[in-house]
This record gives structure tokens, sequence and C-alpha cells, in this order.
């Protein structure tokens, strides 16, 4: 779908009158008879399409005075693939609203990682999205809130404030706002369960169908540092750096949704940690259009239809992506992984985990600046490679988060010594999230567009994926799914 479909009266109605959940998060529906808005899936008979009015945000309808729908709960959709395929302002601005910066910083905060001015910032929000920062961050707040009234036991009192809400006045007021109901009457609403863990919370992940989540969580496992990560019972476990805290999710593929349990230290995270896993696995992504790009390849068309909704597995910490990356150049999944895994025991923070495989947070930049380079068992220009790209995440220099302008990080990246194409390249496509990252000299693409018959060297390949653009990290996927390796396969 292109920018700005919300725009296109006629195409959103025809999604509306087909119910077709492809376009949940893209655009909400708002019912000017009802004043109610809902995603486009929703179950309930559509209105006249005279009634139909259409806004890119939840937030727009929210201050457009509409209330969310109690069938479709649209606050429940999957986000908007606009802001994970796009470095531009506004893009950079949604990915850190999710992560929660205005609740943390303001909206001075945010225009400051931004480099915008807050005037400018808000200006371009309202034009795209017919909302400002404080709105989006407001909705998003509401979002939050309710999933803790429906899926713990807190008092009321710490869910507004674990949801970000200054004041319990301004918690039941945005509630009965937003979704028509006050707190106690969500909470008596939400199916019945037993008493829960203090600090663990059980909720779904949605994402747009279809989804393969064999190269996502056979990826995920297959290189899982031990300490921080592992697959046990079905699900990735990992360990997770919060700004207010720690925490450790469970992510496990079910029939429509992600099964989620998250265990945190502080329960201000929960809306990070949720941002975090969504974007590790990818989840908000357009799996039908990448899929129908591709297929315009009559080489790539196969691979698709064999397994479509491949994803990108991506990462809930950019700057530990970009160590890991070095630790591995020219060496094994398993070596990369041992070095990993001593730098964890080392230098890591140890935490407690009650199920008992989990034992550190990966360590920061910071601390791994402050090791002595010459007990780092590597070669030594890779070691200096690693202590250069770890001091200059640890003073700052070197941004690689939500905020980050792809084209002036790769410019960084590419800076530092030990740092060629591949390594920049698959730091884009997994930290970053640049959905167009390309690794045409990587040995099993090479290998797998051999076999397919592509071109397999590296500039007649770059040549051939051009007509794959913007797509080209999710063929990186379907290419590197030919190769029989168990990191394409979910574990046992």
């Amino acid at each position: 779908m292109q920018t700005g479909m919300h725009l296109d009266r006629e195409h959103c109605v025809r999604a509306v009158q087909s119910k077709d959940a492809r376009f949940d998060g893209w655009f909400f529906t708002a019912v000017l008879t009802t004043r109610i808005y809902c995603r486009p899936s929703c179950p309930v008979v559509p209105p006249k399409a005279e009634n139909m009015t259409f806004h890119p945000s939840a937030a727009a309808c929210q201050q457009a005075g509409f209330r969310a729908c109690k069938r479709c709960r649209p606050d429940t959709s999957p986000g908007s693939p606009e802001w994970n395929r796009r470095a531009d302002l506004v893009a950079r601005a949604m990915r850190l609203i999710a992560d929660g910066i205005v609740d943390r910083e303001g909206v001075p905060g945010l225009a400051a990682r931004l480099g915008y001015s807050t005037r400018q910032v808000e200006r371009q929000l309202l034009a795209e999205l017919g909302a400002g920062p404080l709105a989006l961050a407001r909705a998003q707040r509401a979002q939050t809130a309710r999933l803790l009234v429906e899926t713990s036991t807190l008092p009321m009192a710490e869910i507004a404030f674990a949801a970000g809400f200054s004041s319990i006045r301004a918690f039941n007021d945005t509630v009965r706002e937003v979704f028509a109901l006050s707190p106690s009457e969500l909470r008596a609403r939400a199916p019945r369960s037993g008493p829960g863990t203090p600090g663990v919370l059980t909720l779904r992940l949605p994402f747009r169908a279809p989804l393969h989540p064999s190269n996502l969580f056979g990826h995920l496992a297959a290189t899982a540092v031990p300490g921080v990560e592992e697959w046990r019972d079905g699900a990735y476990r990992r360990t997770l750096r919060l700004p207010y805290g720690h925490g450790i999710a469970a992510l496990a593929p079910r029939p429509g949704h992600i099964a989620c349990r998250l265990t945190l230290s502080d329960l201000r995270d929960l809306t990070v940690a949720i941002s975090r896993c969504r974007r590790l696995l990818d989840l908000d992504a357009d799996p039908v259009a990448v899929d129908e790009r591709l297929r315009t390849d009559p080489l790539l068309a196969p691979l698709v239809d064999r397994a479509p909704g491949r994803r990108v597995p991506r990462t809930v910490d950019e700057a530990e992506f970009a160590v890991r990356a070095v630790l591995g150049q020219q060496v094994s999944t398993a070596a990369a992984r041992t070095h990993a895994a001593r730098l964890v025991t080392a230098h890591g923070t140890p935490l407690d985990d009650p199920e008992g495989g989990l034992t550190h947070l990966f360590p920061d930049p910071g601390a791994l600046a402050a090791v002595d380079p010459g007990k780092l068992a590597m070669p030594r220009t890779r070691r200096t490679t690693f202590t250069t790209l770890v001091r200059r995440l640890a003073d700052g220099d070197l941004h690689l988060g939500v905020e980050a302008d792809w084209a002036e990080a790769r410019a960084r990246l590419l800076a530092l010594p030990g740092f060629g194409p591949w390594t920049v390249d698959v730091i884009a496509m997994r930290a970053l999230g640049d959905p167009d990252a390309f690794l045409p000299t990587d040995l099993g693409i090479r290998r797998a567009a051999k076999e397919l018959g592509l071109p397999s060297t590296p500039a007649a390949l770059t040549a051939r994926a051009a007509g794959w653009r913007p797509w080209r990290a999710y063929a990186v996927q379907y290419l590197w799914a030919t190769d029989d390796h168990p990191i394409n396969h979910l574990p046992a």
C-alpha cells in the first residue's frame, strides 16, 4: 500500500466493506453517526459510505472526538508498516514515540534526538498523521493502560503511573474518553484468569498474515548467546535492558498471533518492551506487499510461494547487534556465540531468571569500552574494529537506535576500521531496520543465487536485485532459506 492511502477515500471504503485485515493499522475508520472509530476489518456490519471518514492514526480519531470500538479494538491493531520502511523525520519520530521517548523526555527530548526544533516535529506529524507528538503519546498510554487493566490484577493507581499518566484523574479521564468505559468496567469485561505472578504479564502480539515463523525463530535460536538468549519449551526467551530496569521476554508463535510473556522489574517499561519485541520479530511488516514485489521475479517467485510471509529477524538492542556482527566477522555461528558468551560472562550485568536459563544482560557499550583490549581473544585487526566501535557507541558519536538516520549511520560505520559493505549492510538490515539492505557478497546468498539461476557475482546480482526494491532485505531471507541450514528451521 502506498503512503497516504487514508486520503484515498475509494480504496478505504473498499477495504472496510471487504473487512480486509491487511489494512489494519494503515488507517482507521471513524463513523460519523456513532462517533466510534474502528479498524478496517471490524466484524460489525460496515456503515454507509457517506457516514465514513478516515484518519491516519488512532490519536487523530481521538482528537476528533471519536472513541474506540469495543468489538474490533482498533488500539490493538498492528502498527503501520510505514514507520519501519522509511527513515524520514516522521518515521523516525514515530519509532521514538513507540519506544516511549515522549513519556520519558517530553517533546523537547524527542526533537533533540531527531535534530529538529519542537515546532518542526509537531508541524510534520500534524501534517501526515493528524496529531502531534503529545496526542500520539497519549493514545499509546491509553493502549498500555488497557493492557494492564485487562491482563493484571494491579491496583488502578499503580496502573496509571506504570502507563505513564501523571495523575489518577488523567488516567481515568483518558480511559473513559478513548474507550467509553471506566477502568473498572474495562477490567470487569476482560476474560477471567487466575491470579498472576507479580511483574509478569501475558499478552498477544498481533501481526498481518501471512507469517512464516521458521526463519524468525530458527535464526534467533540458532544464534542465541548463552545467558542472554535461549530456546525453551517452544519459546524464544531473552533478557532486555530497559529505560527503568530490566526484563525477560518469552515469545512463541501461535496461529494468528505471537504469545508474549514479559517479566519486568519496573512496569513503566511495558510500552518499550512491547515495542522492542514487535521490532525484533518484524511484526508490523506488510507481507502481502513484500511478497507481491518479490514474485515479479520469476526465479524468486517459487521461493515466495513455497513459504510466504518471511520476516527479517531484527534486534531489541541495536548496539548489542553491532557488537555481535563484529564478533561474527569471518567465523562460524558457533564461534561467534562463544565469543559473545565470554563477553557476557565477564562484563554483562547479572540478573535473576525465575526459570533459571538466563543469567545476564548483554554488556552495554560503556562496559565494553572499559575492557582491556589485551584480554580480548581475537585477532589484532578485529580487536581494533571492536574497540573502535564500542568507543564510538559509548561516546555517542555513533547512533544506531530507532532515531538513527540510515544514510548517516551507514557512512559512519563505513568510516570505522574493519567495516566493509557486508558488515555495514547486515547492521543496516538487522539493527537499523532498513528493509532494502542487501548482501550481494554474502557466500550463502551467492550460492543460493547460483542454484536458482540468478547472477552470482555481486555486481550482476545487485543489478538484478534492483527489481526487488524496496524489499531486498526480505529477498535475503528467501535466498538464505534455500540453504538447508538449522538457522532456517524451528528447533525441536
